[in-house]
């Protein structure tokens, strides 16, 4: 059984995620753009792993968008994006940006690509840095 720990950038809220991931989404939706700030949110899903809180649940706060089913863990402090769990506790989602051990899995699919950021297309054409840029 895999256990992955993770955390918040400012490091006030600790996680852990014991159990199997069985999907991993890049999420394209208007939405996830929205939250994230970019062409798409990257989630791991399971309905059989669990999550726990080792530090600073009380500042973990969840959003959700009214007439949706769109929610979102963040933390309070540094606006991080966490975990939470959906649909009456039957799912959870873990931004996989969150985690600070290795994920394994490859993303399974893109999701809601109608929805696509229109400069998403050149990202593959875009120079690369190892570090910023001098």
């Amino acid at each position: 059984m895999n256990t992955h720990h993770g955390s918040c950038l400012c490091g006030t809220v600790k996680f852990e995620v014991t159990g199997e991931f069985e999907s991993f989404f890049l999420c394209h939706c208007k939405h996830c753009q929205k939250d994230t700030g970019s062409a798409f949110a990257a989630n791991l899903f399971s309905t059989h792993a669990q999550l726990k809180w080792l530090q600073g649940e009380s500042k973990v706060k969840i959003f959700t968008l009214p007439g949706t089913r769109h929610a979102k863990g963040f933390c309070s402090e540094c606006s991080s994006a966490l975990p939470n769990v959906q649909m009456d506790g039957k799912l959870l989602v873990v931004p996989a940006g969150s985690l600070d051990t290795a994920v394994t899995a490859k993303p399974n699919a893109h999701i809601f690509c109608a929805s696509r950021a229109s400069w998403e297309d050149t990202l593959a054409e875009a120079m690369k840095f190892e570090t910023f840029p001098s």
